[in-house]
């Protein structure tokens, strides 16, 4: 009896070890090779570009997300070659290197790496202080010590840093230990509103148009059902893309980031899921052909789709730390890997809050901001910008909310992975931004910005009556 059993239990475990060898060959060697390009490019950036310490970084950022093989982890750092190579049970190995002026870039294996020297970039003159600005306000310096208390350790908030901007003014500023207002933090998603203010300036240098077929190699053909896919359909996610970003750890947005070098190749095959036009579908898959764009309007390879970026948007903005990563075709990565300081960010914001002028220069085209917060469809979307124009339903498949109603209706905001926010009200002359790596975070920026706005209306002075004007 006692052999029976043994021979039953050694044909399970050689069973269950089959299955394990032809899951780690198949569905987790993808899911391997992702968990180690993100940690790769997050750590290189962390150590090169940010000067951050990369052990931290990962505790914070990655290690949560890795759902159980964390401790099967090893990376290295080399600063000699500005390097990280990440493996997963010594195997799967991903390699992120730092260019200059282009932060860094995942390479497959042990290959040259395209455009390596970079390029020296120009430096960015700024008009602000030096010095961290303090909120002079009591209430405002409340509010930014509720945005980085931490109520609840087991789901830490992690904030890195806030800045305000009231009538075009720095008032008020905060940032996390080993943080200040030169260091380039990972914008996520408000990556998507950068790259639709560079097609913006794109479309007013006459380069592109919002109505033309998206400049796309692959659907050149009138025969591709792409081919009828716009600019303004790109920018606005109706383009009939599929909704891309899941809970999932793989999906066709993790997928592309991680595991493709030609990531706007791989978008350009993506069936499409809907006629363009008819459907709102989050998409990054849009935002990498839109990076594309850029890359071929501007010159055809990283260094010249940068100098761009820093001519004509960074440079006048006074955007000093902004970089935008690229994958191996030079194509800018616009979905997600923009790395910016939180100043840098307000400067941006500002930009829409004065209409796309900064000192009498036209950045963006006229009526280029509205048209970026006008609804698309019947969603809470606009074109690279969130609105807060529906506050019914919910998000579909994350099933989050579309604005913030606590905040004035004329409100827009770019928003990130992570709780990154760019939020702009123009009735209020404000310009409020907030990062941090908060894996676990709610409503918490909405009640941020009502707390500035309201400490702001308590210090204006009270308006005097009509009758008191007439005496």
């Amino acid at each position: 009896m006692a052999l029976r059993l043994l021979k039953i239990t050694l044909v399970f475990l050689l069973v269950l070890l089959l299955a394990a060898v032809v899951w780690i060959g198949t569905i987790g060697k993808d899911l391997f090779r992702t968990a180690t390009g993100s940690v790769s490019r997050s750590l290189c950036t962390s150590a090169f570009l940010a000067r951050l310490d990369p052990q931290r970084t990962l505790t914070e950022e990655q290690l949560p997300l890795m759902r159980g093989i964390g401790w099967a982890i090893h990376y290295e750092v080399d600063r000699a070659r500005r390097e990280v190579r990440t493996s997963v049970f010594g195997d799967f190995s991903a390699r992120a290197v730092y260019r200059e002026g282009l932060g860094c870039l995942l390479v497959q294996g042990d290959g040259a790496v395209p455009e390596a020297a970079g390029f020296e970039p120009e430096p960015i003159a700024s008009t602000w202080p030096a010095n961290v600005i303090e909120p002079a306000d009591p209430a405002i310096r409340h509010a930014l010590d509720r945005a980085f208390a931490e109520p609840d350790p087991a789901h830490p908030r992690l904030t890195k840093a806030v800045v305000v901007l009231h009538d075009g003014q720095l008032i008020a500023e905060r940032y996390a230990p080993s943080y200040g207002p030169d260091t380039p933090i990972w914008a996520h998603s408000i990556s998507k509103s950068i790259t639709s203010a560079l097609i913006g300036i794109l479309v007013h240098q006459g380069k592109l148009r919002l109505d033309q077929p998206a400049p796309i190699a692959a659907w050149r053909s009138p025969t591709d059902p792409h081919h009828a896919v716009t600019v303004d359909q790109l920018l606005r996610m109706d383009s009939g893309l599929p909704f891309d970003e899941t809970d999932g750890a793989l999906s066709p947005m993790t997928r592309m980031l991680y595991l493709e070098p030609d990531m706007a190749g791989y978008a350009a095959k993506m069936p499409l899921a809907h006629s363009p036009g008819t459907a709102w579908g989050y998409s990054n898959l849009s935002y990498l052909l839109l990076g594309r764009a850029i890359r071929d309007t501007t010159g055809g390879d990283a260094v010249d789709a940068a100098r761009f970026a820093r001519r004509e948007l960074f440079g006048p903005l006074g955007m000093r730390d902004a970089v935008i990563e690229t994958d191996a075709t030079g194509t800018p990565i616009g979905a997600s890997n923009v790395y910016a300081s939180a100043r840098d960010l307000a400067r941006f914001g500002q930009l829409y809050l004065d209409d796309g002028v900064v000192d009498g220069q036209r950045i963006l085209p006229e009526g280029w901001v509205n048209y970026s917060h006008s609804q698309t469809l019947d969603t809470g979307y606009g074109a690279g910008f969130w609105t807060n124009l529906v506050n019914h339903g919910r998000v579909p498949v994350w099933d989050a909310p579309w604005g913030m109603p606590q905040l004035p209706k004329d409100m827009y905001y770019a928003r990130g992975a992570f709780g990154q926010y760019v939020v702009i009200v123009p009735s209020e002359r404000l310009v409020v931004v907030r990062m941090g790596i908060s894996l676990y975070y709610g409503d918490d920026t909405g009640d941020l910005v009502a707390a500035v706005i309201a400490a702001l209306h308590r210090q204006a002075p009270a308006r005097p009556s009509v009758a008191a004007i007439l005496r």
